[in-house]
């Protein structure tokens, strides 16, 4: 009886931290949505996105570890191109970000974000709903 009452609390407080994650997620100054992957080599990628006053803020990262490395960099929102580019990684730790502040739409706006080395051909490919 201990042990069901233990578990059943214990599944309480998950489901608050979870619910108090997700509403944080969506607020002005919170943390937001942060995505983590690797890439097809030894590369790693991140993509965060926030609300922010009607709108979203936007970060990707590819950190290779290798500075003075070329990269063809596109972002999606909702399928429309709000970024394209090349970013070069940069000392000290051999990576490069791109941050973009997005119009907000009404729902839910799917982010994707896309990478690809010009010497090796790696690519990242990373994507998250806010």
């Amino acid at each position: 009886m201990q042990k069901t009452y233990i578990a059943i609390i214990a599944g309480l407080v998950a489901l608050v931290a979870l619910a108090s994650t997700a509403t944080a997620a969506g607020t002005k100054g919170g943390r937001g949505i942060v995505k983590a992957g690797s890439c097809t080599a030894n590369s790693n990628w991140k993509l965060k996105a926030k609300n922010d006053d009607g709108r979203i803020e936007t970060e990707f990262e590819v950190d290779q570890n290798r500075v003075g490395k070329r990269w063809s960099v596109t972002i999606l929102r909702n399928g429309s191109k709000v970024f394209s580019g090349i970013r070069t990684t940069r000392a000290p730790s051999g990576s490069f970000s791109v941050n973009r502040l997005l119009a907000g739409t009404a729902g839910t706006d799917r982010i994707v974000a896309k990478a690809r080395a010009l010497s090796s051909g790696q690519t990242c490919s990373a994507s998250l709903s806010i």
